[in-house]
């Protein structure tokens, strides 16, 4: 690019909805650079964060938690009359 000298362009980067699209159609035709976005930063959602490798919740406390939430809904529905 002949005119780009390092300064920040006038327009940010888009990052989400319908400009993210736009951004990567943009990218695959080869007339934008593609702004690499981590998913688990994105500005639309609010409480994902990446961890290390050792640091993930076992998915055998989603499945406790499924169960004790089930137990718990069922237990409730048995004070329910006519049933």
């Amino acid at each position: 690019m002949a005119g780009n000298s390092g300064a920040p362009s006038s327009e940010p980067p888009a990052r989400t909805g319908a400009q993210a699209v736009v951004a990567d159609a943009l990218s695959r035709t080869g007339s934008h650079p593609k702004v690499e976005i981590d998913p688990a930063r994105r500005p639309d959602v609010l409480f994902r964060k990446r961890k290390e490798e050792g640091e993930q919740v076992s998915s055998w406390w989603m499945i406790g938690a499924f169960l004790a939430v089930s137990g718990v809904a069922i237990l409730l529905f048995r004070f329910i009359p006519g049933g």
